[in-house]
C-alpha cells in the first residue's frame, strides 16, 4: 500500500509540473481570486475522476491478469514517459467563464473535464492497474496533483516562471521508463 502511494504521489506530482490542468489552475486563480474554493475544486474533481481511473485500471488487471497484460502495462509507463516529455498547452479559450456558478463549482466541473484523456489520468489507470489498490492509487495520484497544484493556485505565474519546466518534465519522464523497465524486468523473471 505504502508502495502504491509513494510511487502514485511521485508520479503525478511530476507530471503535473507544466501540464493543462496546472495551467488551468492558474487562469482560474487568476479570474477567481479566491484560492480556497479552488483548492477545493481541484480536491474533489481529482478525488472523483482519478478513483474512477484507478478503479478501471485495477479492475483491468483483475480481469486481464497474465503476462502479456503486465507486457502492455510496462509499455504503457514507457510510452506515458515519452509523451510526459511533450510540453502541454493551454489556451485562454479553453478556460471556463467565470460564471454565477462561482469558483467552487467552476473550478471542479471544468478539472474533472479537462482531466478526461490527460496524461495524470492515464498514468493513474496505469498505475490502479500495476497497484489493484484504487484507495492507496487515489490518495497517492490526489496529493501528487494537489502538491504541484496548490503551488500554482497561491503563486500563479511566478511559479510557471521559475521552475525549469524540461527538467521537471524529464524527471517525470525517467520515473515513467524506470517504472516500465523494472515491470518489463519483473514479468520477463529477470527481477
Amino acid at each position: 500500500m505504502l508502495e502504491a502511494l509513494f510511487t502514485s504521489t511521485a508520479i503525478v506530482a511530476l507530471a503535473e509540473i507544466g501540464d493543462k490542468t496546472q495551467l488551468l489552475a492558474i487562469v482560474l486563480a487568476a479570474r477567481f481570486k479566491r484560492p480556497g474554493p479552488i483548492i477545493a475544486g481541484i480536491l474533489v474533481a481529482t478525488l472523483a475522476n482519478h478513483f474512477l481511473a484507478a478503479e478501471a485500471g485495477s479492475l483491468a488487471a483483475g480481469w486481464f491478469d497474465g503476462p502479456s497484460f503486465r507486457y502492455a502495462i510496462a509499455f504503457g509507463f514507457i510510452a506515458m514517459a515519452a509523451w510526459t516529455l511533450v510540453p502541454d498547452k493551454f489556451e485562454d479559450g479553453d478556460a471556463p467563464a467565470v460564471s454565477q456558478r462561482g469558483a467552487f463549482l467552476t473550478t471542479l466541473i471544468a478539472f474533472f473535464l479537462v482531466e478526461m484523456g490527460d496524461k495524470t489520468q492515464v498514468a493513474t489507470i496505469a498505475l490502479g492497474a500495476r497497484f489493484h489498490d484504487a484507495f492507496a492509487v487515489t490518495a497517492g495520484t490526489t496529493l501528487g496533483m494537489m502538491l504541484a497544484n496548490v503551488p500554482a493556485v497561491l503563486l500563479g505565474g511566478e511559479l510557471v516562471k521559475r521552475v525549469p519546466l524540461g527538467v521537471v518534465r524529464t524527471l517525470a519522464a525517467l520515473l515513467f521508463a524506470l517504472l516500465g523497465l523494472w515491470l518489463l524486468l519483473a514479468t520477463a523473471g529477470v527481477l
